[in-house]
């Protein structure tokens, strides 16, 4: 998933920008000009309709009634724990996009949960680090079509220069061998001059 984290303190905003991305998100980071519920009202009214978490030091009621009624769409107070943030996160996607809200993904004999962040290949566990589960995730969601590099750039890196870059030969590379590997029928292909898909059959 891509997050903007809009975050006046640095060092709060570089520990959310970290925590975040080693997660397996994209991260994208800007410093305030408003206060958080002006930043809210304002994409709002300018026709944003992505899920907006608001993270604030006010905690009373109504300072939270408030945040909601701007436009926000979950209200978390400081200081909070990294993992309800990122269950947090996770629930404004279901939400907000029932295209994803599917948290368990099979193919062939593959399981993926989103939620619990557990991967299973005919029914054995398998540990993959967090860019490698966002690799997975994405093409079990694109299950059967090409997945062209630039799209994994996008969607899985922040990239969006250099496509020849060697960084996803790396990881596509580790994850085929914990996926496949000595196995005579792959599921993860590459495909030349194009990119690399997910087969749906064994």
């Amino acid at each position: 998933m891509r997050v903007l984290v809009i975050e006046d303190d640095e060092e709060a905003a570089r520990y959310l920008a970290k925590g975040l991305a080693e997660s397996g998100h994209v991260v994208d980071r800007m410093l305030p000009r408003l206060d958080g519920l002006a930043i809210v009202s304002t994409l709002r009214r300018g026709g944003v309709r992505t899920p907006v978490l608001i993270l604030s030091a006010r905690s009373q009621v109504d300072d939270r009634v408030e945040g909601l009624k701007a436009g926000g769409d979950d209200y978390l107070t400081k200081p909070f724990a990294f993992a309800e943030l990122l269950a947090r996160l996770e629930a404004l996607v279901r939400r907000s996009e029932p295209g994803r809200a599917e948290t368990t993904l099979k193919v062939a004999d593959v399981e993926l949960d989103v939620t619990r962040r557990t991967v299973r290949r005919a029914g054995v566990p398998i540990e993959l680090k967090p860019r490698e589960f966002r690799i997975l995730e994405f093409l079990m969601r694109n299950a059967g079509q090409v997945v062209t590099r630039t799209m994994l750039l996008e969607n899985v890196w922040d990239y969006r220069f250099d496509p020849q870059t060697n960084v996803i030969d790396v990881h596509m590379s580790r994850l085929r061998q914990k996926i496949d590997g000595d196995s005579d029928r792959p599921l993860l292909q590459t495909v030349r001059g194009a990119g690399y898909r997910l087969r749906t059959e064994q």
